[in-house]
């Protein structure tokens, strides 16, 4: 099965937008880009009427089970609603131009497998599973009550470790889960209540265990991580990114520059809570807050600084902490910190893919991925026009029409 879009603008970061043209997608593959008519045979025709075709978009943080991280519901609410959480959570995520997404931590392979198999419309997904916590740190999820509220069952690993011969152990157990890379929370946090973003979790030992053990797997290991002195533990470490990086300085920017470290800021999960708050019944709602006015008034500023010192900054929202379906508004906040339209654009396109190694996606061209979404304004005069997925006309996935 053939499909062919007719007349369409077509933006790849960084090169001139090509007007009126017409893609020939065959079996999930862009075969044939042209300005002239292009012949073919049992083709289903779309109509772009001089819209805007652009790569589909990779979030590269993103949490496509969770709805809030809120512990209470965990507590009351069957097993099975973590999963079917994905249902939606994945179209709202589709239906905003995201084809594919770095799932940051509670995804586990069954929704990978799901999605490959086409049960329901979802984005392609790059896993974690679990993520390594320290006992006492970020997302260890036992209260002071005695409860522990990680949820946990066959096939899905706890995430809790502690001392070079239990982060040896767990990072196999990731791998052997399913995970794509590791995902380690190497600083405080703030959801959780017993632990502040500014400080470090785990040393420097356990951290290059954790590296040297995926590294030999051919898997790169990520980090969640605010503090100063986590992020230059975690450059040394050897990890590929860091996520958030809310009190990174110049010195640190260079020395990830340097070490070709990516930064994933998630600028827009602290204000979208900063400003529409927690449930009324979050018995934290109130210590929350309090750490995120300091965080949002920080974090925009260093990731400037991150960005003009050459940091490779990448697109990732951390949905699932707040409401999916918005990601594509981090890319205004990335614009507010100095990138241009197209460099924001490429952050979610063409950057995203190549840190996930992938040469074959982020980009219209021959031969790539037909990941693609159609929008009605040019985005790289306001970038802003995708906050709104009302803009986004439709979106393909493997050449397949899913919105």
């Amino acid at each position: 099965m053939q499909t062919l879009i007719k007349d369409v603008n077509i933006i790849n970061p960084g090169e001139d937008i090509r007007t009126h043209q017409n893609v020939l997608i065959e079996n999930g593959t862009i075969k044939e880009i042209s300005s002239k008519k292009i012949s073919a045979g049992d083709v289903e025709v779309i109509d772009g009427e001089d819209n805007y075709l652009l790569a589909g978009f990779i979030d590269c943080h993103s949490h496509i089970f969770a709805k809030g991280f809120h512990k209470e519901e965990n507590m009351v609410n069957p097993l099975g609603i973590h999963f079917f959480n994905a249902v939606p959570h994945s179209l709202q995520t589709i239906n905003a131009g995201v084809t594919t997404i770095r799932d940051c931590g509670s995804a586990d392979l069954s929704f990978k497998l799901a999605q490959q198999r086409k049960l329901f419309i979802a984005p392609k997904v790059h896993l974690s599973v679990s993520p390594l916590v320290m006992t006492g740190g970020h997302f260890d999820l036992f209260l002071p009550s005695g409860w522990d509220m990680e949820i946990t069952y066959p096939g899905f690993p706890k995430g809790r470790c502690d001392g070079v011969e239990e982060v040896l152990k767990k990072t196999r157990e990731i791998k052997r889960a399913g995970a794509d890379f590791i995902k380690v929370m190497a600083s405080g946090g703030v959801l959780t209540t017993n632990n502040s973003p500014e400080f470090s979790q785990f040393n420097k030992k356990e951290l290059k265990t954790i590296v040297k053990e995926a590294n030999t797997n051919n898997m790169e290991v990520s980090a969640h991580c605010h503090s100063l002195k986590g992020m230059n533990n975690c450059i040394d470490a050897g990890f590929s990114s860091i996520e958030h990086g809310t009190f990174i300085d110049k010195k640190t920017a260079c020395k990830m520059a340097k070490n070709k470290v990516s930064l994933v800021p998630t600028l827009l999960v602290h204000q979208f809570l900063y400003e529409n708050g927690f449930p009324k019944w979050d018995n934290y709602a109130g210590e929350k807050t309090a750490k995120l006015k300091e965080i949002v008034k920080v974090h925009k500023e260093n990731i400037s600084v991150a960005y003009q010192e050459g940091v490779n900054i990448l697109m990732g929202t951390d949905s699932g902490v707040i409401p999916h379906g918005h990601n594509l508004e981090e890319l205004s906040l990335l614009t507010d910190i100095g990138m241009s339209e197209s460099e924001a654009i490429a952050s979610g396109t063409v950057k995203a893919a190549e840190f996930l190694g992938k040469n074959n996606l982020g980009q219209i061209k021959e031969n790539y991925v037909a990941d693609l979404i159609i929008v009605n304004s040019n985005p790289l005069d306001d970038v802003s026009i995708l906050s709104d997925n009302s803009n986004v006309l439709r979106v393909l996935q493997d050449g397949n029409v899913v919105k």
